[in-house]
């Protein structure tokens, strides 16, 4: 793929010109899907696919372009069509110019046998998540994926990378009532079927028989799947460095505007991702937020030029438009154990298989009167501003009375403002081990433990 994108390069040069100044990537992708259905398998299905990804800077003005033919006719064909677009687009004054040549990190450990799993062996763990449900019905998914990368741009930089992930998202119904386990990991011999079935089996069980109950703030346990949606929302909207600059984030830098328990890192080197961003910047650990204080946000290399910061490596595309996002970001734990966590352990029947894993329990025993949430879903923001995001609970939600889940409740609508909900004296508890979420886009995950809220506003049921 190097020579690839080199390529590429020549070809600009032969076309525009000494003058030009221009960036390819290459990325390769082999994702690989087993999904299954009333606790079959009903599908596996793979893709494999090269693009190439261009940008040209000519006589001040920028241009993208992209493609997936790599045949010679497809290449000059790309390199045209941005030629083309660049003569008609409005000059550029704040192009922040090319990476310059830049020592780049060794990405994660490669697993071969993740990067080049069969269908036998994703099939294998669907068959233990399907045993160890007992008879109820479960539906979820499998995947892998492999990804590599080359980078080259016309200042005499390169770049290249390797990563593979493995993930399974399955759930397990039982009169009417849902239980779900989720997880990613760098090695798919991580992902235990059996654990993952078995916790979304005794989650369904204990969520039969829902009560409703009053909208109001409530106390909250938010179990690591639910804690993902409020990473991804703050990464988008909060840390993003195009919003930021735009005065359209909350963020406010040296700002205790969350928990002293609260750190949040992007770290992409952590799993599962290349080590460069598109622009061949280097990536590397960010931290966002420290003990509270917030202390940077994301940017490529346009939107750290206009701050003076410079690129974090967030370089990606579609970054013009919605900006840099953090997409590999961790919510650290209290103390303990801080790698990838564990999807599951003991459970136990009745209500009380609500609390699937002992650092949920360790968390659930310290609530008065609260609720346990499994998940959540459809969250959209009203305004981004002050992040205030509305959205359903599912999978399951709980009345915890005296440190005990008692009753399963029906699933509410929400409207709260992430930032408040994290703010000075908000956090009462996270848990030690945190666990790897998939996200829906390929290279992104978000990893984190249970965490305890003193509040959190649940303003109707689901209906309304």
């Amino acid at each position: 793929m190097m020579e690839l994108a080199a390529r590429v390069v020549e070809l600009v040069r032969r076309a525009a010109g000494p003058g030009a100044e221009v960036e390819v990537l290459v990325t390769r992708a082999e994702l690989a899907l087993t999904r299954f259905a009333n606790s079959f398998i009903h599908q596996n299905v793979a893709e494999t696919g090269t693009t190439v990804h261009l940008r040209l800077h000519v006589d001040g003005r920028t241009a993208t372009g992209g493609g997936t033919r790599v045949d010679p006719d497809g290449l000059a064909a790309l390199v045209e069509r941005t030629r083309a677009a660049a003569r008609l687009v409005p000059p550029d004054p704040a192009w922040p110019g090319l990476t310059a040549p830049t020592p780049v990190p060794a990405g994660p450990t490669l697993d071969e046998a993740t990067a080049f799993a069969s269908p036998d062996d994703r099939a294998t763990r669907v068959r233990a998540f399907v045993d160890a449900v007992e008879g109820l019905e479960a539906a979820g998914y499998c995947r892998t994926a492999y990804r590599s990368g080359a980078f080259v741009n016309s200042a005499g930089h390169s770049a290249v990378g390797r990563a593979a992930e493995a993930a399974m998202d399955g759930i397990a119904r039982t009169g009417g009532a849902d239980g779900m386990a989720r997880q990613s990991a760098d090695r798919l011999a991580d992902l235990d079927g059996a654990a993952l079935g078995a916790r979304a089996a005794a989650k369904a069980r204990a969520a039969t028989d829902p009560i409703e109950l009053p909208p109001g703030c409530y106390e909250v346990v938010l179990e690591p799947a639910a804690v993902a949606d409020l990473l991804q929302n703050l990464a988008w909207y909060g840390f993003n460095g195009k919003r930021y600059a735009e005065r359209q984030s909350f963020a406010a830098l040296g700002t205790a505007q969350f928990d002293p328990a609260v750190t949040l890192v992007d770290d992409p080197l952590h799993a599962s991702s290349l080590p460069f961003d598109l622009e061949g910047t280097p990536r590397r650990a960010l931290p966002l937020v420290a003990a509270g204080v917030t202390g940077a946000v994301a940017h490529d290399r346009r939107s750290g030029a206009e701050v003076g910061t410079g690129s974090t490596g967030h370089g990606m595309p579609g970054g013009s438009t919605f900006g840099p996002i953090p997409r590999t970001l961790r919510l650290l734990p209290a103390s303990g154990d801080a790698g990838g966590g564990t999807a599951a352990g003991p459970v136990s029947a009745g209500v009380t298989g609500a609390v699937g894993d002992p650092d949920t329990a360790a968390l659930v025993a310290g609530v008065r009167r609260g609720l346990l949430v499994s998940d959540f879903w459809y969250t959209r923001v009203l305004d981004p501003k002050q992040l205030v995001v509305t959205g359903l609970t599912r999978n399951g939600v709980w009345l915890v009375e005296d440190g005990v889940p008692t009753r399963a409740v029906r699933d509410f609508r929400f409207t709260e403002s992430y930032p408040r909900a994290l703010g000075p004296g908000q956090v009462l508890g996270l848990g030690r081990r945190p666990i790897r979420q998939p996200d829906r886009v390929d290279g992104s995950w978000w990893e984190a433990p249970a965490l305890r809220l003193a509040s959190w506003n649940f303003t109707g049921g689901a209906s309304g």
